[in-house]
């Protein structure tokens, strides 16, 4: 796909852009309104395909939740192996792209369970009401929440799944895009993590990097000039200040490569090797 075209999506989803001027800028790029509108079919999610492991499947045990958030209630979605395999488990919090809480992270939370962790996915626009249907508004709705106030939310997940009684008290968390961002501040703000998973996420200011404790796990895709652009002082400070990371760079790939509900962005080989890494990562530090 047309390079101009992917990062214009993502300018679209990382602004406040509406819909129409995206549209129209697409449909120049693509040379009217017809290939716009088959351009556009690629470039959404298309959540019908997110299901890898079944909403259903044997092997779990699945749940929508509450729990106290910063201040207030926070619904969320909680996967675990099923008995007999019921068992205490090490934890993990799944925090979502700015689409809100939507089909595909509950299938990632699936996927962390079927591997053995007792998985959270909160959602973060709880307070506003919870994510709606159409992605567009939950977009919009991303941009009006306070990052404090999301943070909170996010530590109040990481306490709640400490205290669980199916939980060994051990709790990491990965997050995706704007979630992604979340995961890393959740490595300075909150004392009780003891592991964080960040795929292309914004990075912590360099001030705050001697704050983090937990060690962390990064993944970039290489094409993402807007992410990537924070890499360079985020890993000087990291040096500096004596952190333990890992850091990999997915050549060729875009912003999102993660998602395989995304066909112009989903690299499954990228994917793949990203995710082996992350349950390697989180199976290690959360033993």
């Amino acid at each position: 796909m047309d390079r101009r075209v992917i990062d214009l999506y993502d300018r679209f989803t990382h602004s406040t852009m509406g819909r129409r001027e995206f549209l129209q800028r697409l449909a120049r790029l693509t040379g009217g309104v017809a290939a716009a509108s088959a351009t556009l079919a690629l470039l959404e999610n298309d959540y019908a395909h997110a299901a890898t492991v079944a909403a259903d499947d044997q092997r779990l045990r699945t749940a929508r939740v509450e729990f106290p958030g910063g201040d207030g209630p926070v619904q969320g979605y909680l996967a675990q192996p099923a008995p007999p395999e019921l068992v205490r488990r090490p934890a993990v919090v799944v925090i979502h792209e700015n689409r809100g809480l939507n089909p595909h992270i509950e299938d990632v939370a699936r996927r962390l369970a079927v591997a053995g962790f007792l998985a959270l996915a909160p959602d973060g626009l709880s307070r506003l009401g919870g994510t709606p249907d159409d992605p567009d508004k939950a977009r919009e709705l991303i941009y009006t929440l306070p990052r404090e106030a999301a943070l909170a939310d996010f530590r109040a997940a990481v306490d709640w799944l400490a205290q669980h009684e199916s939980s060994t008290g051990k709790v990491g968390c990965v997050g995706f895009c704007w979630g992604g961002a979340m995961s890393g501040q959740l490595a300075v703000h909150s004392p009780r993590l003891a592991a964080a998973v960040v795929y292309y996420g914004s990075q912590p200011a360099a001030e705050d990097v001697p704050k983090i404790r937990a060690p962390l796990l990064l993944h970039y895709a290489g094409l993402d000039e807007r992410i990537n652009a924070g890499i360079e002082p985020f890993v000087a400070a990291m040096k500096a200040s004596g952190t333990d990371y890992e850091l990999y760079i997915y050549e060729g790939a875009n912003h999102a490569f993660n998602n395989d509900t995304n066909a112009a962005r989903y690299d499954e080989a990228a994917a793949t090797l990203a995710w082996s890494r992350t349950l390697e990562f989180l199976g290690k530090h959360l033993a």
